[in-house]
C-alpha cells in the first residue's frame, strides 16, 4: 500500500468544563488510523462520539492532548499537533481542503468570487479558477443569477453548495469533509457523491463524516468506528 497522506497516532482529546468546576470530559483516546491516497475513510459512531473533534484536530482547529497527527506534504511530514500556525496555514493552502457544515465568508463578496478565490489560493491560475468555479456551481445547480450575489442572502442548501464548490475547487491531495450533504436535496447529494468519487479516482485521500446512510455507503472505502476510541477515553 502507498504511504498515507494523514496518520493519527495514539491521539487523545479532552475538554475542560469551566462552568462545571473545571471538570475534565474525555472525548477521544488512543485514536490510531491512517488515510491513504485514493480512499475515503468515513468516521462512524453516534452523535457526540468525537467524530467532528477528530476532523477539527486534523485541520488544526483543535489541539490534541497527546499523540501525533501527521500530514504528508511533498515528501515531508508535518505534525499538526505541534506545528506552528504558519505551517498549518501553508498546509491549508496547498495540501488540505476542508468542507464544514457551515459557510463562513467575507460579507458582500459574491458566491462565484468566493469559489474563485479558493481556487487561486490553491494554485489555480485566475482564468482556470473562473472556469472551474463556473463548472462546479453549475453542477451543483446553483442558478447563475445568484453567482454574483453574497451567499449570506442564500438558503442553507444554497450556501452549502457554495461551501462544497469552494472546498473542492483546488487539487489538494487531502480532503476533510464534515457532513457536506447535510442540507442538500437528493439531486445535489448525488452530485457530491460523484465529485467525491472523482477526487478519489484522481488520487486524493478523504476523511469524512456522513450521517446520510446512502451517501456513506456510496463513498466509503472503509469505516473507522470512533466509539472504540471513545471507549478507551472513558476507561
Amino acid at each position: 500500500m502507498s504511504m498515507p497522506l494523514l496518520a493519527f497516532e495514539d491521539v487523545a482529546k479532552s475538554f475542560t468544563l469551566h462552568l462545571r468546576g473545571g471538570a475534565v470530559l474525555p472525548v477521544i483516546a488512543g485514536a490510531t488510523f491512517a488515510v491513504h491516497p485514493g480512499e475515503c475513510v468515513v468516521l462512524g459512531g453516534a452523535s457526540g462520539s468525537g467524530k467532528s473533534s477528530l476532523l477539527k484536530m486534523a485541520y488544526g482547529n483543535y489541539r490534541c492532548d497527546r499523540g501525533a497527527i501527521r500530514i504528508r506534504d511533498d515528501g515531508r511530514w508535518i505534525d499538526v499537533a505541534r506545528a506552528e500556525p504558519r505551517e498549518i496555514l501553508a498546509l491549508r493552502r496547498h495540501v488540505v481542503a476542508h468542507v464544514s457544515q457551515f459557510l463562513r465568508v467575507i460579507p458582500r463578496v459574491g458566491a462565484r468570487a468566493v469559489v474563485e478565490a479558493a481556487g487561486i489560493e490553491g494554485g489555480l491560475a485566475p482564468e482556470a479558477a473562473r472556469r472551474r468555479a463556473a463548472d462546479l456551481l453549475t453542477r451543483l445547480d446553483l442558478p447563475e443569477r445568484l453567482w454574483d450575489l453574497p451567499p449570506a442572502t442564500f438558503s442553507g442548501g444554497e450556501q452549502q453548495r457554495v461551501n462544497i464548490a469552494r472546498g473542492l475547487i483546488a487539487e489538494r491531495p487531502l480532503l476533510l469533509l464534515d457532513e457536506p450533504t447535510a442540507s442538500l436535496d437528493a439531486r445535489n447529494r448525488a452530485v457530491v457523491v460523484a465529485l467525491i468519487r472523482e477526487k478519489r479516482a484522481a488520487g486524493a485521500g478523504i476523511l469524512g463524516i456522513f450521517h446520510d446512510a446512502d451517501v456513506r455507503e456510496a463513498v466509503a472505502t472503509r469505516v473507522v468506528d470512533v466509539a472504540a476510541f471513545r471507549g478507551r477515553a472513558a476507561a
